[in-house]
């Protein structure tokens, strides 16, 4: 398993890079999928705070049952290996530039 998650973490952010370079429109779809992303995750987490708040119950215990939520792991996921797309991105753009 870990394995596979690095090999993960390495091929999506590259694919996204070569798929940025050869399709514009690509880009714009990371970006939005990214929004989404970035909305779906802070909604999921903001609820299982809230959820804990308005119970009384126990924090640290409580709140790492936001993992068993498929779609939470799954936005943060792509909002990882777009941020290591982005960072991939901006290091190429400065390369370029000198």
């Amino acid at each position: 398993m870990s394995i596979m998650i690095i090999l993960i973490l390495l091929l999506i952010p590259a694919c996204m890079l070569v798929g940025s370079w050869m399709f514009i429109s690509c880009r714009i779809w990371f970006h939005i999928l990214a929004m989404v992303s970035a909305y779906v995750f802070g909604i999921i987490s903001a609820l299982a705070v809230n959820d804990i708040l308005r119970d009384d119950t126990v924090f640290m215990t409580n709140i790492h049952g936001v993992f068993n939520n498929q779609l939470f792991l799954l936005s943060g996921g792509y909002l990882g290996c777009y941020g290591i797309y982005l960072m991939w991105r901006r290091l190429l753009v400065e390369i370029r530039k000198e």
